[in-house]
């Protein structure tokens, strides 16, 4: 059985001078009604499936311009490495530095049927809004399985 392989970008930004430098990382909130009233625990890097026939940093690149309606930022991709989830997805982010307006975001849709059961098909945005965290809030609002990331993130940039 083949497994689900998903990839995303995790934007960062310095924050404050030196000597006592911060980082700030760009959270999407995820779209939907399930997600809709979700603070804590319901935001995500933006990330999405892809197939053999593409690698996964240009995965990575697709899905940000899909999810965020925003061109991928140029610069050095940092690789913050896979993590098995326990449906057995496995998840590639790489990490970039990048400023971006939160008020620019064009969010892809995706469509479900709402309610469950009902035969209503609905469209709901794959992000419904983005926002820059420091890294104590971010683990608080980053769905947990997302965690791993954003550690490795604060090691590489020792932070």
């Amino acid at each position: 059985m083949t497994h689900k392989r998903s990839a995303g970008l995790l934007l960062f930004r310095r924050t404050g001078p030196d000597p006592a430098p911060g980082v700030e990382v760009l959270l999407g909130h995820m779209g939907g009604p399930i997600w809709s009233g979700k603070e804590a625990g319901g935001w995500a890097i933006p990330k999405g499936e892809y197939g053999p026939e593409e690698t996964p940093r240009d995965a990575a690149r697709r899905e940000f311009t899909e999810e965020i309606g925003l061109p991928p930022p140029e610069g050095e991709y940092l690789p913050l490495g896979e993590v098995r989830l326990t449906s057995g997805k496995l998840v590639t982010i790489w990490a970039v530095e990048a400023d971006l307006d939160p008020a620019l975001m064009v969010p892809g849709t995706f469509t479900m049927e709402w309610p469950p059961h009902s035969g209503n098909v609905q469209e709901f945005p794959e992000l419904d809004r983005v926002a820059w965290f420091a890294p104590p809030l971010a683990e608080n609002m980053l769905i947990p399985s997302q965690l791993p990331f954003l550690e490795r993130l604060l090691v590489l940039l020792k932070v």
